[in-house]
């Protein structure tokens, strides 16, 4: 019966008749409803244009919130994602379509702690390799100065870069330009001077200011500088990123409690969080409470960590503070030489021992300390003294205790980093991010697969204050990747540390996708709002 008939057979006068046809009378409504359902949201995005410039189809997306992933399309126009979900009517003309079935479909990873010289090499391909499309640079209190900063954002306009690049100010370049230099007591208009560049910076764009306080001139700050700075931080809701003043796991409490009072006035992070010497997993506990006490007490502290448990920099790590610059060395070697031999052999032997240093850069890049005092016939502490001094040479240091570096990267407020560039002789740089998802998600199943896709990309972008990435969602950029996670590898190792992550099909950088032969940069230079 067609629901004309219906209609015409039936006498509303008659209660019989309405009776008679009362079961048709439910199809008749549900028919009507049928047809006036709301519009899909995927048709209302595509209701004006149903063109698209990417569409990733039949993948399985893991948002970077955490959630459990789903099976959805991805559609973007520009720069931006425009829908995330299930399509309804109308099929999007896609000039790209991208198949992803049996693959996941993630946002692009953000490294918070990055280093490289992108003036002279910005095309990062160690990093985009791993999936990651946005770095941070300006680390452990060294940047460019901030009298360049125009300057230098014109000449990485003009450059290009494969990842976007985001910038902090470093305390120890502040110290410098200010005429602070390597005073431990400055004078207050040298500290103005300070204060002064430190607000220019921010009216620039940079996302915050890093310390390294184990280095110089960073050592040499006090309390009092270092918490009138994180005020002017604190004023425009930026954060201190913070290579803490010693990490060595004697004074690593103290040192993040001096962080923690800066964390009074702003927001501020733990750059490579370790223990150097400390072991076990109850340890990384007692180090996780102290940031969970400072959180308890109103402050706002983050840390990332890199998964490997060799740290990397320059051997003045383990001269002592009266060895280093500004202190000439030769005169120290002449005036203190049997005390600095004592100091090196009980620093190193705390470390692990000489066979734990891997020298990474010059003559001996490639053994150890031991191998190279066996090989002059000294002993170590003499080598460091003779052969290297505290500037110039790097080296890897095996002082890290896997349980205890495991239990903090396991905790839900600290995320990844690589600490690592191009030419860095270790790993990490070309390796950190494939090895999360190699290593810890996959083999060792030390979080899942969204929670490890979390501290890569929301993470990182809601700490550092990223309102336009880290998500995938509708009106985010499209950073995007694309891959199977049981084919992610990294075949990076120390002894040969320059090997690029494989495994990830496509790596999409503001709506640009990366492989294309014909795309000479996909990045930007991403300044923070003021």
């Amino acid at each position: 019966m067609s629901i004309r008939s219906f209609l015409l057979g039936m006498n509303v006068n008659n209660p019989n008749s309405l009776y008679t046809y009362r079961p048709f009378i439910g199809l008749l409504l549900l028919i009507c409803l049928s047809c006036t359902s709301p519009v899909s949201e995927a048709d209302k995005v595509l209701a004006d244009s149903a063109e698209v410039d990417m569409w990733i189809k039949g993948g399985q997306v893991i948002d970077g919130t955490g959630q459990a992933s789903k099976q959805a399309e991805v559609l973007t126009r520009g720069e931006r994602i425009i829908f995330v979900g299930k399509l309804g009517k109308i099929a999007p003309q896609a000039k790209q379509i991208i198949e992803a079935e049996g693959m996941v479909v993630t946002p692009g990873f953000i490294d918070p702690h990055a280093h490289g010289r992108p003036l002279e090499d910005a095309s990062f391909p160690n990093f985009l390799a791993q999936g990651v499309t946005t770095i941070f640079l300006g680390q452990d209190g060294s940047s460019p100065k901030v009298s360049e900063l125009p300057t230098w954002r014109e000449q990485l306009a003009h450059s290009g870069s494969g990842p976007n690049i985001g910038l902090f100010i470093g305390h120890g370049t502040l110290r410098h330009e200010s005429g602070v230099g390597f005073k431990k007591d400055p004078d207050l208009g040298a500290l103005q001077n300070m204060y002064e560049l430190l607000e220019q910076a921010l009216d620039f764009g940079v996302w915050g200011m890093s310390t390294g306080l184990e280095y110089t001139p960073g050592m040499y700050a006090g309390e009092e500088e270092l918490q009138a700075l994180a005020q002017i931080l604190g004023k425009k809701d930026k954060m201190i990123m913070s290579h803490i003043r010693n990490e060595d796991d004697d004074q690593l409490d103290k040192s993040l409690e001096e962080l923690i009072s800066q964390g009074k006035f702003c927001r501020v992070h733990v750059s490579h969080m370790k223990s150097v010497y400390g072991k076990g997993k109850e340890r990384g506990r007692q180090l996780l409470s102290v940031l969970a006490r400072a959180r308890e007490e109103g402050g706002t502290i983050t840390a990332d960590v890199y998964p490997y448990t060799a740290s990397y920099t320059t051997l003045g790590i383990v001269f002592p503070e009266w060895a280093r610059p500004p202190n000439e060395f030769a005169r120290v070697l002449r005036s203190r030489r049997q005390e600095l031999g004592d100091y090196l052999r009980m620093r190193v032997t705390k470390r692990n021992g000489p066979a734990a240093t891997l020298i990474s850069s010059g003559t001996y890049s490639g053994r150890t300390l031991e191998q190279v005092a066996t090989e002059k016939g000294m002993p170590f502490e003499k080598v460091l003294m003779e052969e290297f001094g505290p500037t110039g040479t790097s080296a890897a240091y095996f002082v890290m205790n896997e349980e205890l570096q495991e239990t903090l990267l396991k905790d839900s407020l600290v995320m990844v980093s690589s600490d690592g560039s191009p030419t860095m002789q270790h790993p990490r740089g070309y390796g950190s991010f494939a090895k999360i998802i190699e290593s810890f998600v996959i083999q060792n199943q030390v979080f899942s697969l969204e929670e490890g896709i979390r501290k890569m990309t929301s993470l990182p972008a809601q700490t550092i204050g990223i309102v336009d990435r880290g998500t995938l969602q509708a009106g985010m950029k499209a950073d995007i990747l694309v891959f199977n996670p049981q084919f992610i590898h990294t075949p990076a190792t120390f002894e040969s540390p320059h090997q690029l992550a494989v495994g990830m099909d496509h790596v999409i950088i503001n709506g640009k996708w990366v492989e294309s032969k014909e795309l000479d940069r996909y990045g930007k230079l991403l300044l923070s709002p003021n």
